[in-house]
């Protein structure tokens, strides 16, 4: 159709849709996006924010992205590994309040008291399920399991331990548990793109992190493909390679 022929929303929409596609192809812009996202991860740039009054420690720009989809789906349950001050936790609880339905649970091996008090009295909570042990014990995932309908429409997003092993088991474990058209997102996989200096202390680094055990976990799986749209749309993104969307 031509754009003449279009109604002013839809030519909208093939405009920004023609303009992502075209930022694929545009390698000095790609270039500088990933040149700016290593000197933003020195400068701990996502610690700088919060969402209504808790730590969200996420690119804004990865926020934005979560939020579309999240409007789009419309899940009855999102699944987060990691909670940590648990401003992920609210800003989904935020997007599920204004959809009008959902619940999300959050899994952490530990969660702070005085974390744990903060999220607790937010008014927000009412839409929020803690679940306190290791994301991939038999226990934690039986409580998950146990909480949800399987007719549910189910997101999950992975963000916990960042070794390869541990987030390729919880693939395994919570990938089953997406809806078809649904996505599993999984944060932090531009840990294998930073130069090895940046990452001190850590178990996790270059070929052993979050985006090595998605490239491992799609070898052996068909039904998730990664959705490189939303990479291209934002640029700026924590999850290279981690939008997950299940298409069977």
């Amino acid at each position: 159709m031509k754009n003449n022929q279009l109604n002013p929303i839809e030519q909208y929409c093939q405009e920004r849709d023609e303009r992502i596609e075209s930022y694929k192809q545009n390698k000095p812009l790609k270039k500088s996006a990933d040149d700016f996202i290593k000197e933003l991860a020195y400068a701990r740039y996502t610690s700088n924010f919060t969402w209504l009054g808790r730590p969200v420690i996420q690119m804004p720009q990865d926020l934005f992205a979560m939020q579309e989809i999240i409007w789009a789906i419309k899940p009855d349950f999102i699944i987060e590994t990691g909670i940590a001050h648990g401003g992920s936790l609210i800003f989904y609880a935020s997007m599920l309040e204004l959809i009008g339905k959902g619940t999300v649970i959050g899994i952490d091996i530990d969660i702070r008291a005085h974390n744990r008090a903060e999220i607790e009295k937010h008014p927000l909570y009412k839409r929020i399920t803690m679940i306190e042990g290791s994301s991939i014990s038999q226990d934690v995932i039986f409580q998950v399991q146990s909480s949800i309908a399987s007719t549910a429409t189910i997101m999950v997003c992975l963000d916990s331990n960042h070794t390869h092993d541990h987030v390729l088991r919880e693939l395994e474990l919570y990938a089953p548990l997406v809806s078809p058209g649904s996505y599993c997102v999984v944060f932090d996989t531009g840990i294998e793109d930073l130069p090895p200096h940046m990452i001190i202390d850590r178990p996790w680094g270059h070929g052993n992190n979050p985006k090595t055990a998605v490239w491992a976990f799609l070898k052996t799986n068909n039904e998730f493909i990664i959705d490189k749209n939303i990479e291209a749309k934002i640029l700026l993104t924590s999850a290279p390679d981690g939008y997950l969307k299940r298409v069977r």
